[in-house]
């Protein structure tokens, strides 16, 4: 039993070789995204033989790369032509590093290292990108460098860096957003907005939320048979492509209910407003006084949420 145990574990030693690979701590990124490229190395060459060079080539979906020094190690880059110029700091970069290596130093066969550069993700990244990489040994070396094909599997596969679509930027624009100060124990308070949708097609603000308070409801204040009444918009704020709404005293707003605490002059807190296509939107109010007018000199409200309980 002895003899086979030890057996066996001669053998796994022998495959580590084979089965390890190199890889990328952050596989998944987002196109248009900033991208921090950890290449983790766990292992040595065949016969336990220490790692002295590591080698990457940078895809073409990779732009603006800069390779982090190690100590220990001497650093050099190749650079070429970009097959399409990307625009830093307002102008057009035409070129950069397509390889970058790492020498001279030394990682034991049983050791973990990581070789690390920061860059871009082109706008229009797509596909995975494959990042091939040479491990030199004292004695032979690893290419991961092969590329999969659909269905089949690689002995030495080469890094892989997943693309996402780019994250697109919100089509609506919440500005001047505020809150009147509540009087101690009011349960309700009120928050208003200009909301302006800047998308080719129409949005609904469905509803809000705080830390500090249960939840937001939007509401609309208007005139029916000469008395003024106020109700939920169970359906939410419709807005159409390039229109923008004012929610403000006396019309369309945001009711702030349940409140963990009073609204106090000259604080601030912060809130979400959720769209149907725009998702969340990030927003912070400034809590003025109460019964103050909208910042732009808007018309006083004429029922005020922070008298409710």
């Amino acid at each position: 039993m002895k003899n086979f145990i030890v057996a066996a574990s001669a053998a796994l030693l022998l495959a580590l070789p084979a089965s390890a690979h190199v890889t990328l701590e952050q596989p998944q990124a987002a196109a248009g995204q900033a991208y921090k490229g950890v290449l983790r190395l766990g292992h040595g060459c065949d016969g336990g033989s220490p790692t002295t060079s590591f080698s990457v080539e940078i895809p073409n979906g990779l732009a603006l790369v800069r390779p982090m020094p190690k100590a220990g190690w001497h650093l050099s880059v190749e650079t070429a032509p970009y097959a399409q110029p990307i625009k830093a700091h307002g102008k057009d970069i035409t070129s950069g590093i397509k390889k970058i290596t790492w020498s001279g130093g030394r990682v034991q066969d049983g050791e973990y290292d990581e070789f690390i550069f920061v860059g871009q993700l082109r706008d229009d990244a797509d596909g995975p990108l494959y990042l091939p990489v040479v491990q030199t040994c004292e004695k032979g070396e690893w290419r991961w460098v092969d590329v999969p094909q659909a269905g089949q599997s690689v002995q030495a596969p080469a890094p892989v860096l997943r693309v996402a679509a780019a994250q697109k930027p919100s089509a609506v624009r919440a500005e001047q957003v505020w809150a009147r100060a509540t009087p101690n124990g009011a349960s309700v308070g009120a928050g208003y907005l200009r909301v302006t949708n800047s998308g080719s097609t129409a949005d609904r603000l469905i509803s809000s939320s705080t830390d500090v308070a249960q939840r937001i409801e939007v509401h609309e204040m208007a005139m029916d048979n000469g008395i003024m009444k106020m109700r939920a918009l169970s359906e939410g704020l419709t807005l159409q492509p390039g229109q923008s709404v004012e929610l403000k005293p006396g019309g369309f707003h945001l009711m702030i209910m349940g409140l963990k605490a009073p609204l106090k002059e000259g604080t601030s807190f912060s809130g979400t407003l959720k769209f149907e296509k725009a998702g969340d939107v990030p927003v912070n109010f400034n809590v003025l006084g109460m019964g103050a007018p909208a910042p732009s000199g808007g018309a006083p409200e004429m029922m005020d949420h922070s008298h409710h309980h």
